[in-house]
C-alpha cells in the first residue's frame, strides 16, 4: 500500500537557508531594542569578569607562592578573585531578568502570527496539509527560536569573546601558548559550523520530515477514530503509525549518531589544546620563564576554555537543531497568501444579495482545462437556486468562487454590484452563511458554536437562534444545556443535532445571502422534517443557494440550474424542466430509481 503521509518539507523543493532563517529570528529581537541591548550589554559585562578569572588566579597563586608572606597582599588577591566570580554570577543573573520577557514575548507572538499566516492560506493550501503536521510545525518552531536565542545570545557570543579573549591575552605573555590557542579554537569553530551544516543537517530536516508526518499521522487516526472503530481496523493503524515512527527512529538515530561524530572530533581538539597549552608552559617554567602564577594562570585559563568549548560545541548543534526546527515558521513568514486581499480594501458595503458572474474562467491547479470558460450567470435578490448535476460538474465550486476561496483567470464575480476581489474576504464570507452537509463544530460549548456567527450575541439572541432552528428543545434536555461541550468537529453530537446547531448559526448570522450544501442528505426522514423547517423559515428573505442530489428537497426552488462540466445545460422550475425530458429528468429518474 502507497504511503499518503508525504510532508511539505518533501514536496515544496525548497529548504531555508540557515542565514535566512537566523534574519526571521533576528528580526523578532529586534522587535523589543531595550530588552535585546540590555540583557546584551550586561552579557558582555559579564565576559569582561569571566577573563578576569585566570588573571586574578594568577595572582593569587603568586601571592601565596612568594617567599616573603604578605598576608595582605594574598588577602586582596583572594577577594579579587572570588569577588571577579561573583560579579560575573550576578550580572549574568540579571542578564537573563531582561532575556527572558525577550524570549517569552518573542515567542507567544511568532506562534500567534504563525498561526495568522496559516489561517490566510488558501482552501487548497489546507487541503494540500495534514492539520497535525501543521501544529507540529508551530509548535516545534516556538521552541526552536528558544534554542537559537539562547545558543546565540546567551552562549556562542559570550562564548567567542572569553575564547578569542583568551588567546589575546595568551598571545601577549606567550606568543608560541597563543598561537597554539588560536589554532584550536578557529579549527574547533570551523568543524563545528561546517560539520553540523553540511553533514548534520541534511539527516536533521529528514528526521524533522519525519516528526511532522507523526504529528499528521496521529491527527488523521484520532480525528477519523469513528471510522476506525466501526472497521475494528484498530491493529491496521496501530501498524501503519508504527511505520511511520518507526522510520523516525531510524533517521534521527542516523541524527543523533552523527552529533555524536562532530562530539568526538570536538573532544579531540581540546585535548590537543590541553596537552599543547600547558606543555609548552611547563616547557617555560622549567627553563624559569614561567612563574608558579603563569602556571595558574593557564590551567584556570585552559579549565575556562575547555568549559566553553564543550559549551561552544553543544551550543553549536542546539543552534543548529533550532533553526531547522523554525525553518517552516519561517518558511511561512515568506510565502504570500495564494488568495489575498488587494493593499485598503474596503468591507463589503451589504445589500440584498444580488451575486452576478460575468465572463467568468477558472481552472483548478492540479487540471489541464477550465472548469469554467467565459461562464456568465445571474442570481436575483432573494432567489431561491438550486444547483443540480453530477460530481464534479461545478456546482461546489460555484460556491466556492462565491465566497472567494479561489481566485479567477478571467472575468469578476460581483455581489450587490460590487466586485469580490477588491473587497476584504473576511467582511465577505461574512455576509455568505454556509450549512454544509456535515458541519464541524468546535470543541467548545454548543451557545459558543451558535455564536460563532456573532460573537457579540446576548444569550437570548443564540436561545431566539436556537428556537427558529428547531434546536432548543434537544439542547434542553441535556445535562449542561447550552454550556454542553460538543467534543471534537461535534462528534458528541448526532448529525441531525450538529445540522441544527449550524442553521442556529446561520439564523444569528442573519446574512443576506444563505448556502446549504447537500444539508439534509445525510439524516433521516423525521429529522430531515424538522431540519428542511427550519431551513424553510431561515430561507425568507434572503437569496439562497442549496446544492442537492435528492431532488425532492428542491421542489420548491424558483430556479434550478442543472450543470454538466462547468456549464448550465438547463434551468427552470422543477415540473418545466421534468416536462422536457432532459439532463433534470434523466437525473429525477436516476435518484427515484435508487430511492
Amino acid at each position: 500500500m502507497t504511503d499518503h503521509y508525504e510532508d511539505e518539507e518533501e514536496t515544496r523543493g525548497r529548504v531555508l537557508s540557515n542565514g535566512q532563517v537566523l534574519a526571521y529570528i533576528a528580526r523578532l529581537w529586534l522587535r523589543r531594542p531595550f530588552l535585546l541591548s540590555v540583557s546584551a550589554g550586561l552579557m558582555l559585562v559579564a565576559v569582561v569578569f569571566d577573563l578576569m578569572l585566570p588573571t586574578t588566579a594568577g595572582w593569587l597563586l603568586d601571592a601565596v607562592a612568594a617567599p616573603e608572606k604578605d598576608a595582605n597582599r594574598a588577602w586582596a588577591a583572594w577577594g579579587w578573585f572570588v569577588g571577579v566570580y561573583v560579579a560575573f554570577i550576578v550580572i549574568r543573573n540579571i542578564a537573563f531578568r531582561f532575556w527572558n520577557p525577550l524570549a517569552a514575548r518573542n515567542m507567544r507572538d511568532m506562534t500567534d502570527e504563525a498561526f495568522k499566516k496559516v489561517q490566510s492560506f488558501s482552501a487548497d493550501w489546507h487541503a494540500d496539509s495534514f492539520a497535525g503536521s501543521t501544529v507540529r510545525k508551530i509548535s516545534r518552531a516556538m521552541w526552536g527560536y528558544d534554542s537559537v536565542s539562547d545558543a546565540v545570545i546567551l552562549w556562542i557570543g559570550p562564548a567567542m569573546l572569553v575564547l578569542f579573549g583568551l588567546c589575546i591575552q595568551m598571545a601577549f605573555k606567550w606568543p608560541l601558548v597563543g598561537a597554539i590557542a588560536l589554532v584550536v579554537v578557529c579549527g574547533y569553530l570551523w568543524a563545528n559550523l561546517w560539520l553540523v551544516k553540511a553533514y548534520v543537517r541534511p539527516a536533521n530536516l529528514k528526521s524533522n520530515a519525519l516528526d511532522s508526518r507523526i504529528g499528521g499521522a496521529l491527527a488523521d487516526a484520532i480525528t477519523s477514530n469513528p471510522t476506525v472503530k466501526s472497521f475494528g481496523a484498530e491493529a491496521r493503524e496501530e501498524a501503519r503509525f508504527g511505520q511511520i515512527t518507526d522510520a523516525w527512529r531510524r533517521a534521527v538515530k542516523i541524527t543523533w549518531n552523527r552529533f555524536m561524530d562532530v562530539w568526538i572530533i570536538q573532544n579531540i581538539l581540546s585535548v590537543i589544546l590541553q596537552a599543547g597549552s600547558t606543555g609548552v608552559l611547563v616547557h617555560l617554567w622549567v627553563q624559569g620563564k614561567a612563574t608558579p602564577g603563569d602556571i595558574a594562570f593557564a590551567i584556570t585559563a585552559f579549565m575556562l576554555m575547555s568549559g566553553y568549548l564543550r559549551n561552544l560545541g553543544e551550543n553549536v548543534r542546539m543552534l543548529q537543531k533550532g533553526l531547522d526546527d523554525t525553518e517552516d515558521v519561517a518558511a511561512f513568514a515568506r510565502m504570500e497568501p495564494q488568495v489575498r486581499d488587494r493593499d485598503g480594501a474596503p468591507a463589503f458595503g451589504g445589500g440584498v444579495g444580488e451575486i452576478v458572474f460575468e465572463d467568468v474562467t477558472f481552472r483548478y491547479k492540479s487540471a489541464e482545462a477550465p472548469l469554467y470558460d467565459h461562464f456568465s450567470l445571474r442570481i436575483a435578490p432573494g432567489e431561491r437556486v438550486a444547483l443540480v448535476g453530477a460530481t464534479g460538474a461545478g456546482k461546489s465550486t460555484f460556491v466556492k468562487l462565491v465566497q472567494r476561496l479561489y481566485d479567477l483567470q478571467g472575468g469578476r464575480i460581483l455581489i450587490d454590484g460590487q466586485d469580490i476581489a477588491d473587497i476584504a474576504q473576511g467582511s465577505l464570507r461574512a455576509a455568505i452563511a454556509v450549512v454544509p452537509q456535515d458541519p464541524a463544530l468546535f470543541h467548545r460549548t454548543i451557545a459558543e458554536n451558535i455564536a460563532y456567527a456573532r460573537p457579540d450575541a446576548t444569550v437570548d439572541k443564540v436561545k431566539e437562534a436556537a428556537r427558529r432552528a428547531r434546536a432548543h428543545d434537544f439542547i434542553e434536555r441535556l445535562p449542561k444545556g447550552y454550556d454542553t461541550l460538543v467534543g471534537e468537529r461535534g462528534v458528541k453530537l448526532s448529525g441531525g443535532e450538529r445540522q441544527r446547531v449550524a442553521i442556529a448559526r446561520a439564523f444569528l448570522a442573519d446574512a443576506p445571502i444563505l448556502v446549504f450544501d447537500e444539508a439534509t442528505s445525510s439524516l433521516d426522514v423525521e429529522t430531515e422534517r424538522e431540519v428542511q423547517a427550519a431551513m424553510e423559515e431561515l430561507m425568507v428573505g434572503r437569496t439562497t443557494i442549496v446544492i442537492a442530489h435528492r431532488l425532492s428537497t428542491i421542489r420548491g426552488a424558483d430556479r434550478i440550474l442543472v450543470f454538466e462540466n462547468g456549464r448550465v445545460v438547463e434551468e427552470g422550475r422543477h415540473a418545466e424542466l421534468r416536462a422536457k425530458g432532459g439532463a433534470y429528468e434523466r437525473l429525477a429518474a436516476l435518484t427515484e430509481g435508487s430511492a
